[in-house]
């Protein structure tokens, strides 16, 4: 039986959007160890967060990664569609979306993480990812491909 999230009027709660960075630089996508909760500590995830009420979702992800992780990104492309993030009995339904990224300024720091880790595409699968994350890999492992072929500037 499934639990549906009601707001105070009896209707279905909104759906919370989530949004993450596939950072690259290089020809490698920045990946980010979860610190917490305690059941998701140590797994990794692409950089981001919730999206506050009434705020843009690229905004919120220019937010997100100035706090995890001290940096500025310029956005890229969306990557795939949304992707449904597994239910939590404590919140509403939720999604994530996931846009293409560089540092425009700033090196990335573990302000909110246990450790980021630069990776290759051969190294994607070398780590434990949340499982929203997984399907947008596919995506990333030809941008770096070709970024990694790319001269540095």
């Amino acid at each position: 039986m499934s639990t549906v999230t009601r707001t105070q009027d009896g209707g279905p709660a909104a759906t919370q959007i989530v949004v993450g960075a596939a950072i690259i630089r290089g020809g490698m996508l920045l990946g980010a160890q979860r610190a917490a909760p305690a059941k998701l500590r140590g797994r990794w995830e692409l950089p981001g967060g919730k999206v506050d009420p009434g705020e843009a979702a690229t905004d919120a992800l220019v937010r997100e990664c100035r706090e995890e992780l001290g940096v500025e990104i310029a956005l890229g492309e969306r990557l795939g569609g949304d992707v449904a993030m597994p239910v939590r009995p404590e919140g509403p339904r939720a999604v994530l979306r996931v846009w293409a990224a560089r540092i425009v300024e700033g090196e990335p720091r573990a302000l909110e993480h246990l450790a980021l880790r630069w990776l290759g595409p051969g190294e994607l699968d070398e780590v434990d990812w949340l499982p929203a994350d997984l399907p947008f890999l596919g995506e990333v492992r030809p941008l770096l491909e070709r970024d990694g072929a790319a001269p540095l500037a």
